[in-house]
């Protein structure tokens, strides 16, 4: 199944289906008002809600109506918790090279992670405002799951079978207030503004032999300004989904809707390029003993969607302009 959440005046918005093709969709409602309650009752609805997929897909639905992606929220507009990690080692090994730090401690073996602010996501075409662009101003590429409630202490076979949904996401960043807030001990918060999602949310079985071993086994192309910037595979994620949610779980239990992020999507292969500004800059630094590529300005966009070998980009794309926020009253 596909969906959305339209945006409605509710801060949880509207839930709808969306068609396999991304072209149609149809009010869900009458069975889930927002996605955060379909999946607080998925075992209820699960089966409904395939039905309208169903008859969607066949075009036998009542009231369907075209997609527009410019019309959607997050498709959890806010939720519970949102945990961030880094599970592509690749991304990590490079940032310690470039600036010859000492490795994190059990990094092979131990997940990286995050809590981050899950109260105001941003939708796939919101313009982003931030205060001030000589802040370091990063996308970050990345896939997610979104989880139905998971015990304290489940093992990571356990967790993957709680992923209910799959997500697209752009973690931005804000570069240059990372390191002082990584040295205090207490982590990341000013550096991490809201995240952003691609329209639709889709179940596993949607993506085929791209979902496997508890990876998104996904193309996920960036552009910046139009131009290519990326197009890094999911597949070399070290760290499988399942693996995070049992991390996370390790001390407490995870509510339904949990939103597990798997960190900057990043390849071996310098052919694949970066789905992040800093691992760029890392990378010139390696080469040529500098920077060569500066954070982005107010006005820049930002378009990624992950596709699969037909060029069919289940989660939709994100689009999105960087502005500078509106001054505080």
């Amino acid at each position: 199944m596909k969906f959305a959440t339209l945006k409605s005046g509710h801060p949880d918005g509207r839930l709808v289906v969306v068609s396999r093709d991304l072209s149609r969709a149809a009010d869900a409602g009458a069975i889930a008002p927002s996605l955060r309650e379909a999946v607080e009752r998925w075992d209820e609805v699960r089966a409904p809600l395939q039905a309208l997929y169903d008859a969607l897909n066949a075009g036998t639905a009542q009231d369907a109506f075209d997609f527009d992606p410019a019309a959607c929220a997050a498709p959890l507009p806010r939720t519970w918790q949102w945990c961030d990690a880094s599970a592509f080692l690749n991304h990590g090994r490079l940032m310690e090279r470039a600036f010859n730090t000492e490795p994190i401690p059990d990094f092979d073996t131990i997940p990286v992670m995050y809590q981050g602010g899950s109260d105001d996501f941003l939708g796939p075409r919101d313009d982003v405002p931030l205060p001030d662009e000589s802040l370091g101003i990063d996308f970050e590429g990345e896939f997610g799951v979104i989880t139905g409630p998971v015990p304290m202490g489940t093992g990571a076979a356990a967790a993957l079978e709680q992923v209910l949904l799959l997500v697209q996401i752009n973690d931005w960043s804000l570069r240059k207030l990372g390191p002082r807030e990584m040295k205090t001990g207490f982590g990341f918060f000013q550096c991490k503004p809201s995240t952003s999602f691609a329209p639709v949310a889709v179940t596993p079985d949607e993506l085929g032999g791209a979902w496997a071993d508890g990876r998104v086994k996904l193309d996920l192309h960036v552009q910046w300004n139009g131009a290519w910037f990326g197009h890094p595979n999911g597949a070399e994620m070290n760290y499988s989904f399942g693996e995070l949610i049992a991390h996370a779980a390790r001390t407490r239990r995870l509510s339904a809707g949990t939103v597990i992020g798997s960190g900057t999507v990043s390849n071996e292969s310098r052919a694949a390029g970066s789905a992040c500004i800093a691992e760029r800059r890392v990378i010139e630094i390696i080469d040529h003993g500098e920077p060569r590529t500066d954070f982005m300005k107010f006005g820049d966009r930002v378009w990624m969607a992950a596709q699969d070998g037909q060029g069919n980009t289940p989660f939709g794309a994100i689009d999105q302009r960087v502005v500078r926020a509106p001054a505080a009253d």
